[in-house]
Parts: C-alpha cells; structure tokens; sequence
C-alpha cells in the first residue's frame, strides 16, 4: 500500500464501519431498520421537493444575469474606478456571482485561473474571495425556504457585510503578501 493509496484506503473502512455500527445498534435496540430507512428517504425526497421552487427563484436571476451580459457589464462599469485603487478588474466579476451562485463563481474563478495564472495578483485575490465568501442569496433562498422561515431579517445585511468585509480584507492581505 502507497501513502498516495491510504487516505481513501481509510476513508472507505470509516464509512463502512459507521454503516455498519447504525445496523447493528439498530439491531441492537430491537427498531424496524428497513421502515427507518425507507420513512427517512421519503422525508429526503418530500423535502427536496419542497425546496424545487426556491432552488428556481434563485437559479433563474443568476442564469439570466450571466447570459445577458449584465454582470460583464458592470464588472466593465465599475473597472476604471477599482482600477485607479490598483484592484484587478478581472476580479470584479467574482465578486459579483458569488454571492449569487457557487457553481457560477467557480467557473468565473476558473476563467481567473485560466487567463491570469495561479500565482498571479488576480488568481490570489480571486481564490481569496471564493474561499472566504459565501453564497449569500442561495443560503438564505435554500436554507430559510426549507424551513419555512418568511421573514429572514438580519441574515441578508448580515452575509452581505461579511462578504463586504471578506473583499477588503483580503485585498489588504493579498497585497501584502505579494509584496513579500
């Protein structure tokens, strides 16, 4: 066995191991596995169900925002004056999509990576960005619709503002760890 081979080599025992010790603790205390299971799955399903419409509500904004054209537009609108602060426009639309859409961001991340390379002043900021900010309007459209929650108060200022934060900080940092 390689070291390259052991960490999945483990991991596939661990998730055995726990499937395992859930059948015989429920062996154990005497439950109606099956029924357990097939009574959890069709919560799983209902549940998923449920959340369909507002998985749409938010796809549907940010599928139409990226195909129009509109987040390329503004990223160019707001470019001359992030880039008289010596920001990297190529960033800009990152900043954008990602509190919108995960999977959206990493596509525009890959563009970063793809044209301005890795170790460059973007593709630091934008991995920065993508991995200290969160989906904002998907965790609030997902998590909230699944439970049912109308009024989300402060939760939406709130992920905007540690998206905000994340934004400053990270430029402050990234450019003073490219000056070392």
């Amino acid at each position: 066995m390689t070291a390259q081979r052991f960490p999945g080599w483990i991991s596939e025992w661990v998730l055995l191991g726990f499937l395992l010790s859930v059948f015989v603790y429920g062996m154990w205390k005497r439950a109606p596995i099956y029924h357990c299971f097939v009574e959890g799955a069709q919560e799983g399903f209902t549940q998923a169900v449920q959340l369909i419409p507002y998985f749409a509500a938010i796809m549907f904004p940010i599928t139409l925002l990226r195909e129009s054209g509109a987040i390329g537009a503004l990223g160019r609108l707001l470019a001359p004056a992030l880039d008289f602060a010596g920001f990297p426009a190529e960033v800009i639309p990152l900043m954008i999509v990602r509190p919108l859409s995960g999977g959206a961001s990493l596509g525009v991340l890959m563009d970063i990576l793809e044209t301005s390379g890795p170790d460059s002043w973007p593709g630091w900021l934008a991995g920065v960005y993508q991995g200290g900010t969160d989906t904002t309007f998907f965790v609030i459209s997902m998590y909230f619709g699944s439970v049912g929650v109308k009024d989300h108060r402060y939760a939406l200022k709130t992920g905007l503002l540690a998206d905000l934060t994340v934004y400053a900080a990270g430029f402050v940092w990234v450019s003073l760890f490219m000056k070392l």
